[in-house]
């Protein structure tokens, strides 16, 4: 193995890696040997030198970002073998050579052992997006290993890091193909059709955690008036159209998503009369429609990307719930989601309470959502479970 800088942990604070925690915060440091610069892979080892973990040394509170917890070889068939265990996963669960659905997570960070990298496919081409330093200074070997793996599925890679690497970093991330060219954009997700921007879009280019969640939304929309707030691109409105709703609003604030949404639309239906999008504030919309909507979608950005952001972000959860308990018919159904990994499920289900006790309504829980099993979750890292979504019933 080669002769890595070593992290010395405080006494005791090796528990949490002994439990395969794959985060070390640099409180638990005691002494880094070496010359250590961000990005740097590191020996973790406990106060009486035991080897516990290798990972990514990156500056801030997470300071090392552990991808294994043998001692091995860190190479390009390292990162292959991690990629191959990721792409069996999803053939596994149906995803490879799936025609009605060619858009899923390849690897998702933490819970596929790769921390800092996230890779998505769509339709050809994989988009990948490095939150670490180390992970981005591995990008050409992800980008080759995935053409070892994927094989004749992979047209192109796509980096997409610019605005993910950690801004502290003397690192000038410029996003860009690290293979091929692309060739479509146009993905398909359980036969619906979405033209996806991957190179200005947010995200990877689509929200691809909230395709089972779309799916139920489609068996609650037959006959409904539907409203989509926070709507992005649209795929909540074109799943409930195909579910035979009455008629569909998306809302969201930027004019390039609405635009993308009536495209959404109109590589779905012929017939685009029941649907109509609006660039509007969300919280604005939700003000004057009492009684108008009898299924309400409300699935915002992440309010909180931090724990210093905390209290704030449930303080927009809490309004912009209260407003759709108060507006949406009686009998009515709300799709409530946050995206915020530092809001917990307890943390945004007693604050979708509180919303519903201030409106005065009746609510009685239906579904309780998460994100899907190509975002696989980490069962010692719980964090990853960022995705919290509730469907409820409005008396």
């Amino acid at each position: 193995m080669s002769n890595y800088s070593k992290i010395i942990l405080k006494s005791g604070k090796e528990q949490a890696i002994e439990r395969f925690h794959p985060w070390i915060f640099s409180g638990a440091i005691k002494t880094i040997n070496g010359n250590v610069q961000e990005g740097d892979i590191v020996e973790v080892v406990s106060n009486h030198n035991e080897f516990l973990a290798l990972g990514h040394y990156q500056i801030g509170s997470i300071a090392v970002r552990i991808f294994c917890f043998e001692k091995t070889e860190i190479n390009s068939d390292f990162w292959e073998k991690k990629l191959l265990n990721a792409y069996n996963l999803r053939k596994e669960i149906g995803f490879i050579g799936n025609k009605d659905t060619n858009v899923f997570r390849l690897v998702n960070a933490e819970g596929d052992g790769m921390p800092g990298a996230v890779i998505d496919f769509y339709n050809g081409t994989a988009v990948t997006q490095f939150h670490s330093i180390g992970m981005y200074l591995e990008r050409q070997t992800f980008a080759n290993a995935l053409k070892n793996v994927l094989g004749n599925r992979l047209k192109a890679v796509y980096d997409k890091s610019e605005s993910t690497i950690p801004f502290k970093s003397d690192i000038n991330a410029t996003n860009g193909y690290l293979l091929g060219q692309n060739e479509t954009n146009i993905v398909s997700e359980y036969g619906n059709k979405f033209k996806v921007d991957r190179e200005q879009g947010q995200k990877t280019g689509f929200f691809i955690d909230q395709r089972e969640n779309r799916k139920l939304l489609g068996y609650y929309s037959k006959d409904k008036e539907v409203l989509n707030v926070f709507g992005y691109t649209g795929g909540f409105s074109v799943y409930a159209m195909q579910g035979g709703a009455k008629l569909v609003h998306s809302v969201d604030s930027s004019d390039k998503a609405i635009e993308l949404t009536n495209e959404n639309i109109a590589l779905n239906f012929n017939d685009t009369s029941r649907h109509k999008a609006f660039a509007a504030d969300a919280f604005d919309f939700l003000k004057n429609i009492k009684d108008k909507y009898d299924l309400i979608i409300l699935d915002p950005p992440a309010f909180a990307k931090h724990n210093k952001a905390l209290h704030n972000a449930l303080q927009g959860y809490k309004k912009i719930n209260t407003r759709a308990f108060e507006q949406i018919r009686p009998g009515g159904i709300l799709f409530t989601f946050s995206c915020s990994q530092a809001v917990s499920k307890k943390n945004f289900r007693e604050t979708v309470f509180t919303a519903a006790a201030i409106s005065g309504r009746k609510v009685k829980i239906l579904h309780q959502l998460t994100q899907p099993a190509d975002h696989p979750i980490n069962i010692y890292h719980p964090e990853g479970e960022y995705l919290k979504g509730l469907v409820l019933y409005v008396e």
